[in-house]
């Protein structure tokens, strides 16, 4: 994909490093958002930023904390996605087979059968279902019409367009707005801070006329999860780190230092991540990792 046609979305604690790690992308691509509005507010900026570039072209939309190491297999099934957005003027989502209850991730539910080509099948979505308990959970993976939402959402700019204007009108004339803007930095800082924060998957996707699922052929992990950027650290002494640990009778511990260069001494303690960063430090209960953003959301927004 050509370098120009590449839009990042991040903030202002991010931006000086998405723009040192992605230095091939052209310097008006790398946005920074005001302020923390959801991923529907977020979506809808860079839609309407396609749209002043292509009105009628096709939109991926990939979060950034998944770690996709089959890239061949990547790029085929978001291909025969794009193709499928295209012909059927639908919004297609892109789901991950399930390999366990997993009660940290939103559920869609398939239904019948649109067309399948080798290896890869496009479904129709009965349902997104919301992060449910681990026994909802099993029962999903018993019926085998369920995968994990991942967040990523093919759609042609007409459809998506044609979508929010239906179920999304403040977020469609935000769209319009950035996309007719002779200067659209100038209309995101002005109108991105007044839009109402929500999910794209409660503004939009569940109330969508026509949604779309293909499962995905490539491997996935969620990275945005402490439990699984574990699986990418060294064990030691059972315990997993990315920095010099010494340990007694601790075991299951996550520690990750963010350059690396902190000595963390760990006394009697099991199941804890520890995260050390250059203005902050946390501590949190492993089976607790999923309300992290709980606590994150009471910082001072200089910190989050």
């Amino acid at each position: 994909m050509p370098r120009q046609n590449i839009f990042i979305l991040t903030n202002h604690l991010q931006e000086a490093e998405v723009r040192r790690q992605a230095h091939d992308i052209p310097v008006d691509n790398i946005i920074s958002e005001p302020v923390r509005r959801d991923t529907a507010p977020a979506i809808a900026l860079g839609i309407g930023l396609i749209k002043a570039a292509d009105p009628h072209g096709v939109m991926l939309v990939i979060p950034s904390d998944q770690l996709i190491q089959d890239q061949a297999s990547f790029r085929s099934l978001m291909k025969a996605a794009m193709d499928t957005a295209a012909r059927e003027k639908a919004l297609v989502t892109v789901g991950i087979k399930p390999t366990w209850p997993c009660p940290s991730y939103g559920y869609i539910e398939r239904g019948k059968e649109i067309h399948s080509a080798p290896g890869c099948s496009c479904r129709e979505v009965i349902q997104f279902r919301e992060k449910p308990d681990t026994a909802t959970a099993a029962a999903y993976l018993s019926r085998g019409n369920f995968c994990w939402n991942a967040g990523m959402f093919v759609w042609s700019i007409p459809a998506v367009c044609e979508q929010l204007d239906k179920h999304c009108p403040e977020l469609a004339s935000f769209v319009e707005h950035v996309a007719e803007s002779p200067a659209p930095q100038e209309t995101i800082r002005e109108e991105f801070p007044a839009l109402t924060p929500v999910s794209i998957d409660f503004a939009l996707m569940e109330h969508a006329d026509r949604v779309l699922n293909m499962e995905a052929t490539f491997d996935w992990d969620d990275v945005g999860s402490w439990i699984s950027v574990a699986n990418y650290l060294e064990t030691h002494n059972k315990n997993t780190t990315n920095t010099d640990i010494t340990v007694q009778d601790a075991s299951g511990n996550i520690v990750f230092s963010q350059k690396g260069d902190k000595h963390v001494a760990l006394l009697g303690v099991e199941n804890l991540i520890v995260v050390e960063t250059a203005d902050a430090i946390l501590i949190a209960d492993k089976n607790k990792a999923d309300e992290i953003k709980k606590i994150v959301n009471q910082l001072p927004d200089e910190l989050r």
